[in-house]
């Protein structure tokens, strides 16, 4: 009789530390407290705090289901051709047929299949030694480089200045300066920058496209937020068709629709590459297609085809513009109420930089401390301060505004006293800007990435980075 084995081949899989995000959702469902305000994952929720379908999707939905046109065959293995058009003249804006030519586009799954993709390919074909993320950056990006780019070196370049809650500008293009080789990708943000809400203006893009011609770097952008951060698709496309605008490079771009269409479960996106020459361009498609082909065969067609039916439609792009300006206003407005009321508590900080932040997120500049006593009176943020502006309405906005005061109020007294009188700026591996408002600690060297500890200096191993943005 075979004996059942007492081990498997699979015991020495590491134990991983699960998802951070919905861990803390599953704490916050679990939470028996009848006040508690959720404020982790980057989902858009209205006022009343419930999942807000666009009008304009639920107009499409009606469309396609009264279509009898309407089949489940299988798309080309590239996606639905329409969509990938679509998709493609939203991004850059109608471009002229010569453009077209030159830029290989396929439909992924959303942006995290973009952005896989993307590295897959990049990986493959232009071998980079480095790739350059922002510090702090969209900690899935290190999970998807680490396995599509294992050979690759994650390298930081700095974007939060938690001494002001400000981007900088400045030490991002003096490492990139100094430290950047000709080859690396650089991978950008090209609105609501995920996890600090903090983008470059125009002035600061011109300067960083001038790096990336100058030093010969290759372009990656992540455009997740087209639309849903201004309200306007162009103003946040801005970034990406200056870089095309100047000629002279080539790059790519992974695309989202999950936020500006809430299509999140549907799985919608694009990855465009930019070839310098029509040759190059269909040398790469067909590479694209063949890691699609074996990946997963062919995209999903629901959720691509409500997007180009819109998109098609001149009466629904006006009517999903209503949607986006929907949206980026609330977000706006909770932006303001919560500044308001902090600003009405007289909470010791200056909190402008809420306001100033665009998009889904603000990176608050409290402390993984603070964060967790914020948890402990039923309001949950992530541990490095990022709070999910859309989590907030009228309702909750003067509940999270007086937890944050009383939590930043006892810290700044406990920090006194620990300090015999002085705010302890040390405490917890945390700064402080004199206030009692800690933040999160980044070294100028960029020896730490902020939510990721394990990451070593100057380069992220190949190992599962838990926190992940749904």
């Amino acid at each position: 009789m075979v004996q059942q084995p007492k081990s498997s081949l699979f015991d020495e899989i590491p134990i991983t530390e699960g998802d951070a995000i919905f861990a803390l959702m599953g704490e916050y469902q679990a939470d028996p407290a009848e006040e508690k305000v959720n404020l982790t994952a980057g989902v858009y929720r209205d006022d009343a705090g419930k999942p807000w379908v666009l009008p304009t999707v639920r107009k499409a939905e009606k469309i396609l289901s009264s279509d009898p046109r309407i089949d489940h065959e299988y798309p080309p293995i590239a996606g639905l051709p329409s969509f990938i058009s679509s998709a493609r003249d939203l991004l850059f804006s109608n471009p002229p047929e010569s453009f077209i030519n030159r830029c290989a586009s396929i439909q992924t799954i959303s942006g995290t299949g973009a952005c896989h993709i993307g590295a897959k390919f990049l990986h493959s074909v232009l071998k980079p030694k480095t790739i350059w993320v922002s510090n702090p950056t969209w900690s899935n990006h290190h999970l998807i480089l680490s396995l599509a780019a294992p050979d690759t070196t994650q390298k930081f370049y700095p974007y939060f200045d938690a001494s002001s809650n400000l981007f900088d500008c400045d030490g991002m293009l003096k490492t990139l300066e100094t430290e950047a080789s000709a080859g690396d990708i650089i991978l950008l943000h090209a609105c609501a920058h995920n996890p600090t809400g903090l983008d470059p203006t125009q002035a600061q893009w011109r300067a960083i496209a001038d790096l990336c011609e100058r030093k010969h770097l290759f372009p990656f952008f992540d455009s997740a937020y087209q639309g849903f951060a201004s309200g306007s698709p162009d103003t946040d496309a801005w970034a990406v068709r200056h870089f095309v605008s100047r000629g002279t490079m080539e790059l790519c771009v992974a695309q989202s629709f999950s936020k500006n269409f809430g299509l999140y479960g549907q799985r919608v996106g694009a990855f465009h590459l930019l070839a310098a020459t029509p040759d190059a361009c269909d040398r790469a498609y067909g590479l694209l297609a063949d890691l699609q082909r074996g990946e997963i065969s062919m995209p999903p067609i629901y959720g691509a085809r409500i997007v180009d039916l819109i998109l098609r439609d001149p009466e629904l792009v006006k009517s999903w513009q209503d949607d986006l300006t929907t949206m980026a206003e609330r977000i706006k407005g909770m932006r303001k109420a919560l500044y308001d009321e902090l600003s009405r508590l007289g909470t010791p900080g200056n909190w402008e930089h809420i306001v100033q932040q665009s998009g889904m997120f603000s990176y608050t500049g409290l402390s993984v401390e603070q964060v967790g006593k914020l948890k402990e009176k039923h309001v949950y943020m992530l541990k490095s301060g990022r709070a999910s502006i859309s989590g907030l309405n009228a309702r909750n906005v003067g509940i999270v505004a007086r937890v944050i005061d009383e939590v930043v109020r006892e810290t700044q007294a406990a920090g006194k006293e620990n300090e015999n009188g002085k705010v302890n700026g040390k405490a917890n591996g945390h700064h402080s800007n004199g206030n009692g408002v800690h933040k999160t600690g980044l070294n100028p060297n960029k020896e730490n990435v902020l939510d990721q500890p394990h990451v070593e200096p100057d380069a992220v191993e190949n190992k599962r980075f838990a926190q992940v943005d749904a």
